[in-house]
């Protein structure tokens, strides 16, 4: 037993310890107030998200980018609430300045299983634009965001690109628990990034062209997954054409997004994201999986183990605190990089509890249906 435990403890070393090698190597991208040159439509499905979309159009009046130079498209995936009226309102309410910003509601044209993939390739059918740049009705864009696109398409040889994403947070363990794990994640995309073997990525910040989308099939074998569409995409393009997916390591293109608001919701939030991981193509991806989970799982059998006497108290201890110092060192570089330090002081009983949560989600996972949007998906 002690054996297997050291060697599945020296693999997650060595992959965490990749990642946050892999987190420094991706240069981090500054503004240089270039010209804007680049077209975007934003694509924004959404499914009864009244409470959230006001706020998300305020930020997408407040962008800062040539207003003719971008459109936006809100997909309605059958919503039951006001969320179009919402829309509409804001349309016809414009002010001057507002008016000049190309907004416009489309309807989802269901064909899959899919109902967000659906949505996508209904809008990216309709978009005028080559660039596509996909977010969430949840969130909250900065004002400098597709500026910050737009320089680093300029600049760079690219196809596709993921970009950054983190919470907006109370003062609640909750919310910084996900926050916490949510840096863990964008700690990871970006080593991904840095090694050269990405495999993550967030579609509530992710940009490709329309030409690659429509190359690669868009999203043609993968809709049989109810989610998904950025990492399956991502696993393609990452494929076909490595040298132009690249990470926007930029501050000023940060999407703010919101947290879920009690441990039900988190739990079938994280168990959908879960239920896909097993039809990842990305063996890469698979495997970082895998490795994470043997390690959780690991620390729970040990604790188990230890406290009836059967596992030596030491070795534990050894484990975990390699185990505490390589996921601090990198979920610290993702708050350094987000500003957010504060999160920190919720690491320790964060890091006790992640192992039964990550252990918990994955096993649900695999056998479990998930609702979303007030539907239910089978695995």
């Amino acid at each position: 037993m002690i054996l297997i435990s050291i060697t599945i403890t020296v693999l997650y070393l060595l992959l965490i310890g990749s990642f946050t090698i892999g987190f420094d190597k991706v240069t981090l991208f500054k503004l240089e107030d270039l010209p804007a040159k680049t077209k975007f439509s934003v694509v924004i499905p959404f499914r009864n998200e009244a409470e959230n979309l006001s706020a998300l159009l305020q930020t997408i009046r407040s962008l800062e980018y040539p207003k003719e130079l971008f459109e936006v498209i809100f997909v309605d995936d059958a919503s039951e609430d006001d969320s179009v009226e919402i829309i509409k309102n804001f349309i016809n309410e414009r002010s001057f300045d507002d008016a000049l910003i190309s907004i416009r509601v489309i309807s989802n044209e269901r064909k899959t299983n899919s109902p967000k993939k659906d949505a996508i390739t209904t809008a990216i059918k309709q978009a005028k634009n080559e660039w596509i740049i996909t977010t969430d009705a949840d969130c909250l864009v900065p004002k400098y965001w597709l500026d910050s696109f737009d320089e680093y398409i300029q600049k760079s040889n690219v196809q596709c690109i993921a970009a950054p994403v983190t919470y907006v947070i109370k003062n609640s363990f909750l919310d910084r628990f996900q926050l916490l794990d949510l840096f863990s994640l964008q700690g990871a995309t970006m080593g991904g990034f840095g090694i050269n073997k990405p495999f993550l990525c967030n579609g509530a910040n992710f940009a490709y062209t329309k030409a690659l989308f429509n190359e690669l099939h868009g999203f043609d074998g993968n809709t049989h997954t109810a989610s998904g569409d950025d990492i399956f995409m991502l696993e393609k393009v990452a494929k076909k054409h490595p040298k132009q997916l690249h990470y926007l390591k930029c501050e000023l293109a940060t999407i703010f997004t919101r947290t879920q608001p009690t441990w039900n919701a988190l739990l079938s939030q994280r168990v959908r994201w879960a239920a896909k991981t097993s039809t990842y193509n990305n063996w890469f991806g698979k495997l970082t999986g895998l490795v994470v989970l043997l390690m959780n799982a690991l620390i729970i059998t040990l604790l188990t183990l230890t406290v009836i006497g059967i596992f030596n108290l030491k070795v534990f201890i050894y484990l975990v605190i390699i185990k505490f110092n390589i996921d601090f060192f990198l979920i610290y570089k993702s708050a350094i990089f987000f500003n957010q330090k504060g999160v920190l002081k919720s690491f320790i009983v964060s890091f006790m509890y992640y192992p039964f949560f990550s252990v918990y989600v994955a096993s649900t996972s695999l056998f479990s249906s998930y609702k979303w949007k007030g539907r239910t998906f089978k695995k």
